[in-house]
Order: C-alpha cells, then structure tokens, then sequence
C-alpha cells in the first residue's frame, strides 16, 4: 500500500493553484497524476450534471457556448449528446455513480412547462441517473408532487394540463428510476425531513467485498420564502450544520467515504475546468465543513469551475460545479483504501467535460427529445377558450388595461380554489380570498403579464394553450393570504414613488368587486382616502383583516409593494401558468370589461399628475393626447369621488 509523506503532500497543495490555472483536470497532489496505475485501491467513478431544467434538445442561445482554458469556446448541450459522453467515460469503469445536485426539472422549455416536466424524467431515466438532490425548483409545485408523482409515477389530476402523458415508448409516466433526497428540507411544524437526508450506495472490491460510499444532500437555504418554490409547510435548515450532523452519523456507522451534493453554488473565474477568486456561499461551506466530507458538488448558480479546496484540516477536496442547462459533465475518480473504505484524497482527480456537440447523438436519446418537442408543439396549438375582442396589456392613464382586469378576476378566482390532491404544502385553512390585486407594471421586478391576448378574426378569436402560457406566468403561485385594510391602503399607496424630477405610477390592477380613487394632486404617500376604497361596495377598514390573492412574487416582496409583506396565514395555490390556463379553459369565452375600477379626484387642479410607468415600461402606457410627456401628464376632465 502507497504511503504519502507529509512532506509531498504539502508541497503537492501549494502547487494547487498553478494546476487549477493551466485549465486541465483538478489534482489533489501530484500522485493523482498516477492515480490510474494505483490497483491496489478501489477504484470509483463520479459523474454529475446539475441544473438541467428540463431543456433536452439543447441549451439556450446565451448558455450554448463555454469558455475553456486559452479562451477555447465549445457549443454543447442536448440530451442525445450528454447520452454520447456519459457512454464514453463511464466505459471501462466497474464502479460509475451519475448523480445531480438539484434543479433538474421545472424549467422553462415548452416541454417542461406544458407537459408536467414528465419528459425530463423520461429523459434522466434513459440517461441512468442514479439519485437526485432536491433544488429549489424540485418544489415549484409541492412535496407531494415531488414524491407522489416525479418519483413514483401516482397520476396527477391537477388543473386539467399536467396528467400523466405517454411516454416516447407510448407507455404511461411511471416515475422516476431515481430518488430525490435532501438533508435541511424539513416540515416546518415537526422539523422532520421531507425527504431522506442522505443515502449510502455499495461499490465493489477485490474479493467480492462491497464498501460504502454516502452522499449528503442539501437544498437552497430560504427555498420556501422564494418566489416559484413558496412553500408555507416547509423549512430549511443551517446548511453546515445539516451536513456536520450527518457525516458524523455517517462516520459512526462506518462510512469512509463521503460526497456532498448541494444546491447551493459560487462563482470562480470563468474557465469551465478551472477555478480562480472564488466566492459564493457554497465556497464558504467548503471552507469550513466538516473534514470528513471527502467531495462537494455544488449547482444553482448556473456556474462551472472545477478546483481542489483545503478542508479545515489542510486536506485538499474537490469543489466544483457543473454549469447549467446540459453544458457540462463533472467527472471525479476516488481511490478507496479497499480495507476501510476511506479516500484516499492524495489520489483524487476531477474534470469538468463539455458536453460538446461534435459528437454522434445517442439515437435513444435523439428519440426521447424529439419525441416531446413534437408533442409539446402539438399540445400548444389545442385551442383552450376564445375571446371576443382583444386583451390589450397597453396601460390607460389610470394605469388599467383589459389584460389587468382580466389577470386580476383570475387571480381572485385562483384564490377561492381548493387545493389539489397532491397538496401537501400548506398548514393554514384554505379561506377564500376576499379581493385580488396584481403588480401590472411594478418599478421593480417584473409582471406575471407577459403579453395581452389579441383577438385574431381568421380564428374567430380562438385562445390557444400557448397563447394562453406565453401569456401570464412566472412560474410563481398565486397565494392567498391575511392581511389588514392598512397593508392594501399602504400598498395602493405604493403604487407612487419620485424619481427626481418624475412621479413614478407603478399600477395594481383589482379584482372585478374593487373600487378606488386616487388624489392626482396630492402628494405620494397620501393619494388614497380609505373612504374611496370599496371591497363589494363597503369602505376598506384599516383595522379590519382581509384575505388577499396575489402572486407569491408580490407577497416577498421581490416587486416593491413592501406593506404587503405583513402577511401572515399564507395559502399556496396553483402556480401562474397552469392556473391562469384552467381558468380561461373554464369560462370558455371572455370578453373585456370596462376599465372602471380606478377613478381620479382633482385631474384637472394645478400641478396634479397622475406619474408615469418605470422607463422600462413606457411601451406599455397608452399615450393620452394632448400630453408632451409622461412627467407633465394632466387629466382632463376632471373625476370626482364616487
């Protein structure tokens, strides 16, 4: 058995830098260099990819292209290539584990989106993955469906567009040949794991012996406060703490081995193979974790670099990630002692590989990808309703437009929704909302109206499912919550802000039984007499309390209505798309309605201004004639209080 010398390996560790630079594969010490002659260990392959989100034909425009050492650029992604590349490096090898360290489905491609994110699945099986950890994304929609439905296949009945659909064999979704793990995601209310927090996988020895190898696994910390993956049942936990915990456990049952696989990231420097000037909290866990974690493989920054960080006992590790979207696949080679089973860190190598196209696609794989892409085209040209004139987002002086009307009536719908069978995410009665309100044009952030919704006479109006998804949609949930009649007056109030010379107007649209008026004259911060604010014709009570439906975008506080932050008693709905779809499938045909909700009290008194959308929304605003520019707009005539 090869000794190592304390003095090799320090000398080993203070060349890291200079090996790490140069672009080629990560060394522990020089003798990783050799580590392919050393027999007398055991040898153990670790393949990763992170952050696919489910884009399966290739990656898209501005992640198609990555630099490498010398400002090298490689054009990679695409699942029929990855296949290709996982079928070269792992022949050969006895023991291959393929893993990902989270966000692997919920994407943004038509196929995810419009069919349930079950072609990714298909996809990761085909591929072989062996376990997934948990990203942020994994809970875009709730716990129930990560483990009823992603995992073991349980039909999903929910809001008519995401049951299970045949596969390209033409079989039904029957899960995923993989599980998901996660060692912080925790139910808020008992502090129990929503999911196992590690596993143990067996790799082969001489004679026939079979040693242990562990994965941690950790989620992004405040996954459940984020906007997309808003979860009231859910919490996660100190992630150093998380891991400390478990590799100890692991350590006392007699595991050697261990492997760190978290969705949290850093950025180091922007050579693929390489890592330079890192920072990021994946790069302060590394830093200080426990010394028995042997790799950490980070992902959710969209990041690739590949480098050997002490441990805090000196010891060098790897420390990558793996890009996003199918650029990259992470290879790392343990030697374990065959007798303990512990690594032999001297012996490590890591490589992160471009996912390159100038190979031969996997004909399986190929098959797979188109087979969805075409399903997913046919899919969004099924009409879903039709509307009898169109629904224009361009924004009238009251900042109001028939897409705001629309959206907002949709919004107080989605919030009076039971949840669905799979709903395992929420602790608080499901109270129906009393009210909506919708950031149609927030100074920050962004609007869950994509676009309006065009009447087309050649289609007698008819709506189609991607009309409709293109439409509305973040991929946030509309979430109902409690709130006082002094959260929505401040938030009205909120809708004006200075900016030096201009008045910013960043409007809310309201639901069909709201009404309000605003003081164009009066300074921002007092514009809106609760008095002129009507929910079902009855005055808002500031000390009353009131179920609201928004987005969980605007509940966070992420487009700059901070007063509704105050919420408590949140319940999450059906994320954007898929509810805002059900909805116009529902009602069949829509017809806009009158822009009445928002009137204005003295338009016409000297220096009154209503304000102007953000700059980066001017497009949006409907020009009002007479009026040079948006700061001097004036009304006339006059609309007095109701």
């Amino acid at each position: 058995m090869r000794e190592f010398s304390r003095r090799s390996f320090m000398t080993a560790t203070g060349s890291l830098g200079a090996l790490v630079a140069t672009g080629a594969p990560a060394f522990a010490t020089p003798h990783a260099r050799d580590a392919a002659s050393a027999s007398e260990y055991v040898d153990v392959q670790l393949l990763s990819i992170t952050d696919l989100h489910g884009f399966l034909q290739d990656a898209p425009a501005e992640d198609a292209r990555i630099t490498g050492a010398g400002g090298r650029v490689y054009r990679v992604g695409g699942v029929a290539y990855l296949a290709a590349h996982l079928e070269r490096l792992r022949a050969g090898r006895a023991n291959s584990l393929f893993f990902a360290p989270g966000d692997l489905f919920s994407g943004w491609t038509i196929d995810a989106e419009s069919l349930g994110d079950e072609p990714t699945i298909e996809a990761l099986n085909r591929l072989g993955l062996d376990f997934a950890t948990a990203g942020n994304h994994e809970f875009d929609r709730t716990p129930g469906y990560l483990t009823g439905h992603m995992e073991h296949g349980i039909p999903y009945p929910g809001m008519g567009n995401t049951n299970s659909f045949q596969d390209s064999q033409g079989d039904p979704f029957d899960g995923a040949k993989f599980r998901y793990y996660s060692a912080n995601a925790v139910w808020r209310h008992s502090g129990r794991p929503v999911l196992a927090p590690y596993n143990i996988e067996w790799v082969t020895a001489p004679g026939g012996r079979r040693l242990p190898i562990a994965f941690i696994h950790l989620t992004t910390l405040g996954t459940e406060r984020f906007s997309t993956s808003f979860q009231p049942a859910l919490a996660t936990l100190d992630e150093v703490a998380s891991v400390n915990r478990y590799a100890a456990d692991l350590k006392a049952r007699g595991v050697n081995a261990i492997v760190l696989s978290m969705h949290d990231g850093a950025v180091a420097g922007d050579d693929f193979n390489a890592g330079t000037s890192p920072s990021g909290p994946a790069y302060d866990l590394a830093l200080t974790v426990s010394a028995d974690i042997d790799v950490i493989v980070t992902g959710h920054w969209h990041c690739a670099f590949n480098m050997m960080l002490p441990d805090p006992r000196g010891k060098p590790r790897p420390f990558v990630e793996a890009g996003c979207h199918g650029q990259i696949i992470n290879e790392i080679s343990l030697r374990l002692d065959p007798r303990t089973g512990a690594v032999v860190r001297a012996l490590t190598t890591s490589t992160n590989h471009p996912n390159t196209r100038d190979v031969s696609p996997d004909p399986a794989l190929k098959e797979v990808a188109d087979y969805w892409t075409g399903y997913a085209i046919r899919r969004s040209t099924a009409p879903v309703g039709r509307v009898t004139a169109s629904f224009s987002d361009r924004l009238n002086p009251t900042g109001q437009s028939p897409m705001g009307n629309l959206v907002a009536d949709w919004a107080l719908w989605a919030g009076r929704q039971k949840p669905d069978s799979f709903d395992n995410g929420n602790i608080h009665p499901n109270t129906p909302a009393d009210l909506a309100l919708i950031a149609v044009a927030p100074r920050i952030g962004r609007s869950v109206i994509s676009r309006g919704l065009p009447r087309h006479a050649s289609s007698d109006g008819t709506i189609t499912f991607d009309q409709v998804r293109r439409s509305v949609g973040y991929g946030c949930p509309i979430v109902t919550a409690t709130v006082t009649g002094q959260h929505i007056h401040d938030a009205l109030e909120q809708q004006w802000s200075p900016s030096g010379t201009q008045l910013i107007y960043a409007p809310l649209a309201v639901s069909a039984n709201v009404r309000y008026a605003f003081d164009a004259a009066a300074p921002p911060g007092g514009r809106v007499d609760p008095a002129h604010v009507l929910i079902n014709g009855v005055p808002l009570d500031l000390g009353a309390t009131y179920r609201l439906a928004s987005t969980s975008y605007t509940f966070i506080g992420a487009d700059g209505y901070p007063a509704l932050s105050g919420y408590t008693e949140a319940v999450r709905h059906t994320r954007d798309f898929e509810s805002f779809a059900a909805f116009v499938r529902l009602n069949s045909s829509l017809s806009p309605r009158e822009l009445n909700r928002v009137t204005v009290i003295n338009g016409s008194a000297p220096g009154a201004r209503i304000g102007c959308p953000a700059p980066r929304l001017l497009l949006r605003a409907a020009s009002v004639p007479g009026v040079r520019t948006c700061e001097d707009q004036l009304l006339a005539p006059a609309k007095r209080a109701p």
